[in-house]
């Protein structure tokens, strides 16, 4: 299994950037997806969630109105869709997948596969 996080980068506050994960493996519409970061200095902090169909969807305040997470599971993919990035938006960004039927986890140690993170920078 192996999840890969793409659309990283620098971007001024304000700015937006599209963040990709593909997974290779297993079969996307079993899992619950999610995307964690962290910050420099700072502990994993989950951000965002949907469950295996998409239908459920959960933020954390921190992001609320501002991110957008969706997927493809016909094309085995998730996407963040960031707008209006602040300065402490700035960490390594992980998308992870949670083998599960129902609902969505905020719990870290649920997700059972990660990826290897993609650095997003917010600064002018």
């Amino acid at each position: 299994v192996q999840l890969v996080e793409s659309g990283g980068g620098l971007v001024q506050p304000g700015g937006s950037l599209r963040l990709s994960c593909v997974a290779s493996g297993l079969v996307l519409s079993d899992y619950a997806m999610a995307w964690i970061r962290q910050a420099p200095g700072a502990g994993l902090e989950w951000i965002t969630g949907l469950n295996d169909r998409g239908g459920d969807i959960w933020y954390a305040d921190s992001v609320k109105g501002r991110f957008t997470i969706s997927r493809d599971n016909a094309k085995n993919m998730l996407y963040l869709q960031m707008n209006s990035l602040k300065p402490e938006d700035t960490a390594v960004y992980y998308c992870a997948a949670n083998f599960r039927r129902v609902g969505v986890s905020a719990l870290l140690y649920e997700y059972d596969y990660w990826g290897q993170g993609t650095q997003v920078t917010v600064s002018s």
